[in-house]
């Protein structure tokens, strides 16, 4: 579906992630948020637009879902996504939505194994220039929406047999082509984004709590153990963009995008960028503001010593 990944002939790969664009109802709110990804994407002009949750919040869910989409299919960008714990919330269910995605032709979402949790698991590849060989891979997965355990509640989790997918996939492609560096996309954050706040030095604004789950599956130390995944890219927290290293993942917030949902004052909408090399297991990464501004270097936070 849709058409290959490639880096340029620069050898770089440009993304540009799109988080809680929150449709909602059609209102001036919504279509100044349009407005805003039409400005980013002809700043930025990415090979890929990753849309990482909550992209509707309302009954009319599939017609907010293509309102969402526009800005990018009229650019003529491939694009691919992953839900929230919003999306179905009020109106059709993920399996609607999909159909409702897959209607353009610039759609790389995958409705993934029927037998593994969630609707979305799926993997792409990004080839060399001139090359057929995939030199980056990137997971996607439906990290759920709440928590159906009683005992726990709160939100949802990444579930075992996920885990065990992304594992399978992962010595799959080593198998195939050797170690590849990775990303991997969802929407609701890890523990691990509170860990490293605490304890390592962040770059960017926490400005709300992390809004994880309370229940760890273990994600992160699967990603651990295979050791191909370089950067984690969630949503979630609109008023979180920072990120960190931990043990050599980067854990990273996108920029909230949508203006029909709740924010913060002087925390201007935008998206995150993601700039991946040929040559690298490396990757940069920026801000880009509606308002045109780039933030490169953001506020560094280093943890308070611990006796």
């Amino acid at each position: 579906m849709g058409k290959e990944l490639r880096f340029r002939q620069d050898g770089t790969f440009k993304i540009v992630q799109f988080t809680d664009v929150h449709m909602a109802d059609g209102s001036e709110k919504d279509f100044r948020t349009m407005e805003g990804m039409t400005r980013i994407l002809d700043m930025e002009k990415p090979d890929l637009v990753v849309f990482t949750g909550d992209m509707t919040y309302g009954e009319e869910n599939e017609k907010l879902l293509r309102m969402a989409l526009k800005p990018v299919n009229e650019a003529g960008i491939p694009w691919a996504a992953v839900f929230g714990n919003h999306d179905a919330e009020l109106g059709s269910g993920k399996e609607a939505l999909l159909k409702v995605m897959q209607e353009s032709s610039l759609c790389l979402t995958e409705a993934g194994e029927p037998e593994v949790s969630g609707v979305g698991n799926y993997c792409l590849m990004v080839k060399g220039y001139e090359s057929d060989k995939p030199l980056w891979i990137m997971y996607f997965l439906d990290s759920g929406d709440y928590n159906k355990n009683k005992a726990v509640e709160g939100y949802d989790y990444i579930k075992r047999d996920q885990i065990e997918w992304y594992m399978r996939k992962s010595r799959e492609f080593s198998s195939r082509y050797g170690k590849l560096p990775a990303l991997s996309f969802f929407h609701i954050p890890l523990q691990e984004y509170k860990v490293v706040w605490d304890y390592k030095t962040c770059y960017g604004m926490k400005n709300e709590e992390v809004c994880c789950s309370q229940q760890n599956s273990g994600m992160f130390s699967a990603m651990l153990e295979m050791g191909d995944v370089k950067g984690v890219f969630v949503g979630h927290d609109h008023i979180n963009d920072y990120w960190g290293e931990l043990f050599g993942i980067k854990l990273v917030y996108g920029r909230a995008t949508g203006h029909n949902t709740y924010g913060a004052d002087g925390f201007t909408h935008g998206a995150r960028v993601i700039i991946l090399k040929e040559n690298s297991e490396d990757f940069d990464t920026w801000i880009r503001l509606e308002d045109g501004n780039k933030i490169v270097n953001p506020v560094e936070h280093r943890p308070e010593k611990r006796s």
